[in-house]
């Protein structure tokens, strides 16, 4: 229905903004902690926060992949005690022309970061003139000119580089208000001062803030409009890489954000460190109607089913286990709301393409294959750049199952025979259907051979540490996926790599739906809060 990973990727570039401000911080003197919520507006689309930059930090040099793949990590201890949160009250696009045919769109929020660093306010004023400065001096090209007046008893800072691009902030006593925007810092100001309302008239946001978890390092909220705001980005990016076609690319950006701003109304994320890595929680609550429909038919079955993953390589770069109930009406379900949840004539285009979803794995009749197959579907990426991907299900009804897959494959032709299975191969070669007693693998050629292979020789997927984990979830979805390149990044921001380093990283996701609507649990080595520290090399 919707893209979680799509909406939390654009929420990263918010969060990036906090990186810069925590690690210029200086020593702070001791005080009591504030509360940062009743300073961000209520208009805010977005609010993240951290109430322990230096522990935030800290917890990351402790994770396995960092102590094996580090020679040493940074001192963070001068960050111990302060406290950030970012409030994001928009957004801006902009296109930059990368040839003469294409272009890209970027998308810039406009925030306020709010700091209570519980230094003395000289050395709060100091920060603002030395450690923002220098920052912004980097960033801009040089040649930055800094303009500082008094106002509102405390001091306005106001950095302008050569292009005319502008960054404001303000300083009163040990707070550190720092914003892209200056109406946007003006708002932050407003609360401040009484003379307008804070996000805390928010109720959902007052219940979020109020139950997160002691132990959390850092947790987020994403308004009702704040989700509507971001469907629109995720339309726009979801329609540029689809297709390059414009008509194809203006149903996409007008018809994904209708159907995320009609099913859901508000995110909560939270962030913990745990043994295995940082544990990363989303609650997306849905409309009552579209959370009630979910829960009854994305329903995971009594037992599990291990036998198709014995069809999975050892090394298999990622794979996705959907373990429901009845894959036919689950799929019906989700079909049925995402039409409900856009106008009449986008609903039946949806529907008449629905089938084409199935199509990159050789699936021409999405229903009659749900309908014939268990369920447990594996869906696997077999190779980092993603040339290589296969399904494994068990089957229930083989001939219906051969129907669904179309005329790409001839299955009145003899089989080929690899062991125990029939092979049957599409007349350009690029496709391939196996029967293994009652497992199906279908896919690409070369992925379908290496999965056949697996099964044979007993070194599968079901052999490795992390398949233990992955068959323990009740989950109605899981997924495991290695993760190449984020440690590399990462590990340089926190610390000093050992010489030769290769670290490997790696991540779990589980999927369910509850009473008011989805709960994704992510384990990876770095979390999201690595995720926004990897812009920094990047």
């Amino acid at each position: 229905m919707f893209d979680l990973k799509d909406l939390f990727r654009r929420a990263k570039i918010i969060c990036f903004c906090l990186l810069p401000f925590a690690l210029c911080l200086g020593a702070a003197c001791s005080s009591e902690p504030a509360d940062l919520r009743p300073l961000a507006p209520a208009d805010a689309l977005v609010y993240l926060e951290t109430r322990d930059l230096g522990k935030t930090l800290k917890d990351l040099t402790e994770v396995r992949v960092f102590r094996e793949n580090a020679a040493n990590s940074k001192d963070f201890s001068s960050l111990e005690g302060i406290q950030a949160a970012v409030a994001v009250t928009g957004f801006e696009t902009s296109e930059k022309q990368v040839t003469g045919e294409n272009a890209i769109l970027n998308f810039k929020p406009r925030f306020v970061v709010i700091a209570d660093t519980h230094l003395w306010s000289w050395q709060a004023s100091g920060f603002a003139e030395e450690g923002l400065g220098n920052f912004v001096n980097e960033t801009y090209g040089g040649e930055v000119e800094l303009e500082v007046t008094g106002k509102d008893g405390g001091e306005w800072y106001e950095w302008t580089a050569r292009d005319g691009r502008q960054v404001f902030a303000f300083v009163e006593g040990s707070r550190i208000f720092f914003s892209n925007d200056e109406t946007a810092l003006e708002k932050c100001l407003a609360v401040k001062r009484g003379g307008a309302e804070s996000l805390m008239k928010n109720e959902g946001f007052r219940r979020a803030s109020d139950t997160r978890q002691a132990d959390a390092v850092a947790w987020g909220y994403v308004s009702g409009e704040g989700v509507a705001q971001m469907a629109n980005l995720a339309g726009v990016s979801a329609a540029i890489e689809a297709t390059e076609e414009g008509d194809g690319r203006s149903f996409i950006a007008r018809v994904l954000p209708q159907i995320l701003r009609n099913t859901t109304s508000e995110i909560v994320w939270t962030a913990r460190r745990t043994e295995e890595g940082m544990e990363d929680n989303y609650a997306v609550s849905l409309k009552p109607e579209a959370a009630g429909v979910f829960r009854e038919t994305l329903v995971p079955p009594a037992e599990m089913q291990n036998k198709p993953a014995e069809f999975l390589p050892p090394d298999v770069f990622s794979a996705t286990r959907y373990s429901l109930k009845d894959p036919l009406i689950a799929w019906r379900s989700l079909l049925l709301k995402t039409k409900e949840s856009t106008d009449q004539m986008s609903g039946e285009i949806l529907e008449q393409f629905s089938d084409s979803l199935l199509e990159p794995y050789g699936v021409a009749d999405a229903e009659a294959f749900l309908e014939s197959i268990g369920s447990d579907i594996l869906t696997a990426q077999l190779d980092a750049e993603g040339d290589r991907s296969a399904v494994v299900a068990t089957v229930k009804d083989a001939e219906k199952l051969k129907k669904s897959i179309g005329s790409a494959v001839d299955f009145k032709a003899a089989p080929e025979k690899k062991g125990n299975a029939e092979v049957w191969t599409s007349k350009e070669g690029d496709l391939a259907v196996a029967l293994a007693e009652n497992v199906l693998v279908l896919g690409d050629k070369e992925s379908v051979e290496k999965c056949l292979e697996a099964a044979g020789s007993g070194q599968n997927f079901t052999k490795t540490e992390v398949f233990q984990k992955f068959a323990e979830t009740k989950a109605a979805a899981v997924t495991f996926g290695r993760d190449p390149e984020s440690a590399e990044k990462i590990i340089p921001v926190l610390g000093t790599p050992k010489e030769g380093a290769k670290p490997a990283g790696r991540y779990l996701t589980q999927t369910n739906f509850t009473q008011t609507g989805v709960e994704r649990r992510t384990i990876s080595d770095f979390g999201l809060i690595g995720t926004i520290l990897k812009q920094v090399e990047e």
